[in-house]
């Protein structure tokens, strides 16, 4: 088992940062991150306000740390511009979520403003989560 801290494997340091969706896998000699999903133009699953704020403050610090290279599990290889888009969209999503009344008025106006976005699945359940 590895536990979350430094360790060395193959003579390369990694560092494992526990998050609330899984684990990041810092590799500071490549400068990159490994994580859960980031997904620049796909929605993703949203279990209301706090956790965007988690996931925002998460992906703040991988601009602050200044990574190259982002690598997830479920996406293409994504950077510091890709982080910062998906910082937006989550703020713009907390802000759709405020000011609109249900579910179904909240998955329009967030396809209006993101039709290119892939995941419906995944919005259709940040829905559920902002209107239980």
């Amino acid at each position: 088992m590895i536990e979350p801290g430094r360790i060395t494997i193959g003579g390369i340091d990694f560092v494992i940062k526990e998050t609330e969706e899984a684990f990041d896998v810092e590799i500071p000699e490549i400068n990159a991150v490994y994580t859960h999903m980031l997904g620049h133009d796909c929605h993703s699953i949203v279990a209301g306000a706090g956790h965007a704020d988690a996931m925002i403050a998460e992906l703040g610090s991988y601009i602050d740390k200044g990574y190259d290279l982002i690598l997830t599990s479920h996406y293409t290889p994504e950077d510091l511009k890709d982080a910062r888009t998906k910082i937006d969209y989550l703020e713009n999503l907390k802000k759709i979520a405020a000011e609109v009344r249900n579910a179904d008025e909240f998955k329009t106006e967030v396809g209006r403003q993101y039709p290119q976005y892939s995941g419906q699945n995944y919005l259709d359940m940040t829905a559920g989560f902002f209107f239980a």
